[in-house]
């Protein structure tokens, strides 16, 4: 049994119609004679976002790219060609902090496809080809013309302390033997607004 058919709901008892679904558009690459980008965002609850994010990172190349920005405290941390396996089982560990807290952005990428979990807990993938849709259909997610609206916003400055997860962080990113880099604060502010529109976030009203 694989873990995709592992984690397909058992049942409408475990996850409600509709809570679980994504969004597949199809991107310009804006560089003459490339194939376009496909950009999924995928949005369910928290632990089940790190399960899947966790799952689908065991189709990606043996190597991989990592990158880490935690929102609370402005840290950022990178790597390179690191085995797979390992940034798997990484992934794994930080699923209960990650889930608990969010604030967080985490990217599993190669040269082909990134897979991105933002800040407010949704999974991000942009590729060369659709074949995530296919394994998002597997997995029981329901696609959809358009993004939910959502019913809260990430705001910087409006997250609360996080010793527990920053602690994890650092931990988790020593293991993998990341490098931290600095940020210059006009760039960090321009990567969140990157991030918020690539997700397609809009500020909900109230």
């Amino acid at each position: 049994m694989s873990e995709l058919t592992q984690l397909r709901p058992a049942g409408q008892s475990r996850f409600r119609p509709g809570e679980d679904w994504f969004v597949h558009t199809v991107l310009d690459s804006g560089v003459p004679g490339d194939a376009p980008i496909h950009r999924v965002v995928v949005g369910t609850n928290a632990e089940r976002v790190l399960d899947t994010l966790h799952a689908m990172c065991v189709y990606l190349d043996p190597a991989v790219d990592v990158a880490v920005s935690d929102r609370r405290s402005g840290a950022r941390w990178e790597g390179a060609l690191l085995a797979l396996p390992d940034v798997r089982e990484t992934v794994g560990r930080l699923r209960l902090p990650l889930a608990s807290y969010g604030g967080v952005e985490l990217s599993v990428y190669t040269g082909d496809d990134q897979l991105t979990l933002t800040a407010e807990l949704l999974l991000v993938v942009h590729a060369r080809t659709d074949r995530w849709t296919f394994l998002l259909d597997e997995l029981g997610f329901v696609e959809r013309a358009d993004i939910p609206r959502p019913t809260w916003r990430l705001a910087d400055g409006a997250l609360r302390p996080a010793n527990a997860l920053f602690e994890s962080l650092v931990a988790a990113t020593n293991r993998l033997g990341l490098q931290e880099v600095a940020i210059p604060v006009v760039a960090n502010v321009a990567t969140n607004a990157a991030t918020n529109a690539a997700a397609g976030m809009v500020e909900a009203t109230t």
